[in-house]
Parts: C-alpha cells; structure tokens; sequence
C-alpha cells in the first residue's frame, strides 16, 4: 500500500452494490464530502446495476469507482467482485472502508477490508433475528459482518444491546438513527416529496422475500383480494415483484379487481410518493419498516418476525405474517376504528431524527484523530433514536 499523506484527507471507501445500500449510504456519502478532514470514493460494486443506477442519479452521486460485474450468478459475481475489490483497497492506504447493511456487497466489502488491515465501518449494524433461515441469507451476512468491524453504528440502542451481547466492546459502537430517515428528509426537500392524495389514501402492498413465495403469497393475495371487495372505495397499489414465483400468483388473484392497482416496482422517488399518500402498509421489506413511520403511515408486516422490533414497540407498525385471518382483522380494525390509526399514525419514527449521516461522520472523524466540521453526541440522543 501507498503511506498516507500527512495532513492529507483521510481516504474513506465506500462499498456499495444494492438500491436499498445505496439510499441508506448517500447522505453520508454527501456528510462526507462536506469534510474538510475525509476523502471520500464511492465504490459501486455492480450486484444491483440498473436499479443502482437510477438511486445515484436521484442522490446526484457518480461512482467513482465501478467494478464489472463478472457472470450471472451470485458465486460468479461474488469472485469477481472479491478479486476486483482486493486490488481497490491494495493500491491505496485507506482509512477505513464504510459498508451498510447485510447484503452480498457489504460483506465482500467487510472481507476484503478485514483481509487488507483496512478498520471496517459497518452502518446499521446490530439488526438480528438470530433465525439464520429469517431473512436468508441477510442474517448470516450481517452476523458476519459484525465479527470483524472495527466501527459499529447502530440505528437503535436495541441495536446495540445485541452487539455488545455478542462481545463487541462498547466503545466501538454507537447509536446514531438510521441514515434511511436522513435519506427521505433529503428528497422531501430536494425532490419535491409531499402529500397529493385526498382522503385517506391507498392502502400501499409489497411484497418479496424468499421465504415468503408459495403459499404464503397466496394466502396474502387472497386476503387483499378480500380486502377489495368488501372495501371498493379504497385503492389498492401493489408494485409487483418481477420475479415470476412472485408475479404470477399476485397477478392470478388480484388483476381485474377495479380498486387494484398492479405496477412494475417502483423507483425510489415513485416509492417515497407512494408512502407519502398511502393510508397504510401491508409488507414484508425491511426498508419500509423504517420508512413509513417518517410518514406516520401504520404498517403490517408480512413476516413471522422482525429484526426491526423498535417498530412494533413503538406501535406504528404490528407484525400480521401470512395470515388471511390475521391480516383481515388487522385492516378492518384500522378502517373502523380511528382511534386505533390515529395511535398508530402518531407514533413516530424510532429509528431516527435525521442526524444520522453527522454523526456517524463526527464519530469516523474522532475515530481517526481528525476534526469533523459538526460533531452531536449520538449516546445522549439514545432516548430519542433507541
């Protein structure tokens, strides 16, 4: 490796390969920038390429470094990726190499940081299950992750608890909010997000996760199509998946109800919209979990449990699975009883103010032995982000 210059920028990587890393890593990509202190590269690793693409372009960011994706599969793109990475991080001495998340990208990015002596900063880390089969392969990723950051910066102090469970010292973690509500505040305010929908709104569906294809989708879609009919004056939009174990069952059940709405997935300023004007959520995304309760949406989750549990504790979001029952319960109760929605609605966001981005960038910088431009105490902000 190349020595640093002194008094030069600290170099920072940002590893970066999927849509939802990609909104999660741009405001503090742009924090970043802002530094006097850092040098940030933004490094995408092509895992997601199109649907990348269009997130950069809504967050202004132009890579500065991209990779080529090598064959189809995840094995095939997994070497590439890991050898092409290991030659990034042996050319230049790093300060410290930045991914989010759990996906395949954040933990070759880890790896090879791990491998090269490089500290490795892991953003929203401490999310746990400890169900490695829910999510999968998300679980294990992020477990691992965690095992060999130098720097943890949990959205909660739930979040935290875990990591320090785990044996992670508590002076390497620190609990800074979720950069996805630093990430919707930045397009409310610079893309013209706001609220169009007269009424409620839409009752907003998504749904993708592996374990819940088959029946489980089924039962959802039955439920929906339930839903509909008993309520033919509410819209329902459900951005569908493209995958065909998802497309097909969604489109037997639910095309040709009048009320029913069935797009191709949506982008992520189309999606903020959607949030934006729904009445409420029935999902089993993660992401939407955090976002939602920006917009003091209540949510469903289609799942049997979640690593978001600060949601639930909340009360703006609560977990229905796959159950018609379940589900047909929950709705009807939201749709009848306004007490019940307002509680819901007016909850809040527990995973975050919007400061995330400065700090995790105050605390890099203090990290390093730097002088970041804006430095707030994330530990005295626990009560309001934890």
């Amino acid at each position: 490796m190349l020595p640093a210059a002194i008094g030069a920028p600290a170099p920072i990587l940002i590893v970066c390969g999927t849509r939802p890393e990609v909104i999660k890593l741009a405001p503090l990509y742009h924090e970043l920038k802002r530094q006097p202190w850092a040098r940030v590269a933004w490094l995408h690793t092509g895992q997601h390429a199109q649907m990348a693409d269009q997130i950069l372009h809504n967050f202004g960011i132009h890579p500065d470094i991209t990779l080529t994706r090598e064959g189809a599969s995840l094995l095939d793109f997994s070497l590439g990726c890991r050898r092409q990475l290991d030659a990034v991080l042996a050319r230049e001495q790093w300060a410290t190499v930045v991914v989010q998340g759990d996906t395949e990208s954040a933990f070759l990015g880890a790896l090879t940081g791990f491998y090269n002596g490089v500290p490795v900063a892991h953003v929203e880390a401490g999310l746990r299950t400890y169900n490695l089969r829910r999510p999968f392969p998300e679980e294990g990723l992020r477990q691992m992750v965690g095992r060999i950051a130098r720097f943890h910066f949990a959205p909660t102090e739930r979040a935290r608890q875990a990591l320090l469970s785990e044996g992670v010292p508590d002076e390497r973690v620190w609990v800074t909010g979720n950069t996805v509500v630093d990430a919707q505040q930045w397009v409310c305010a610079n893309r013209g997000v706001e609220r169009r929908a007269s009424g409620r709104g839409h009752l907003l569906v998504t749904m993708h996760r592996r374990e819940n294809w088959g029946a489980d989708i089924e039962r959802v879609c039955g439920a929906i199509a339930t839903i509909a009919r008993e309520l033919p004056q509410l819209p329902i939009l459900f951005p569908v998946h493209l995958n065909p174990v998802v497309r097909g069952p969604v489109h037997d059940l639910l095309a040709g109800l009048p009320n029913v709405t069935l797009t191709a997935p949506l982008d992520y300023l189309d999606m903020q919209q959607a949030l934006r004007d729904a009445w409420i959520v029935l999902t089993d995304s993660g992401g939407l979990q955090e976002e939602a309760p920006t917009f003091g949406v209540p949510l469903l989750v289609l799942r049997e449990e979640t690593e978001r549990p600060e949601a639930l504790e909340a009360g703006c979001a609560a977990i229905v699975g796959t159950s018609a029952q379940a589900i047909l319960e929950h709705v009807r109760r939201l749709w009848r009883d306004p007490s019940e929605f307002e509680r819901m609605q007016r909850a809040g966001n527990p995973f975050g103010d919007g400061t995330a981005a400065q700090q995790i960038a105050g605390h890099l910088a203090a990290e390093l032995g730097l002088r970041a431009a804006t430095m707030p105490d994330s530990r005295e902000r626990a009560d309001v982000v934890g």
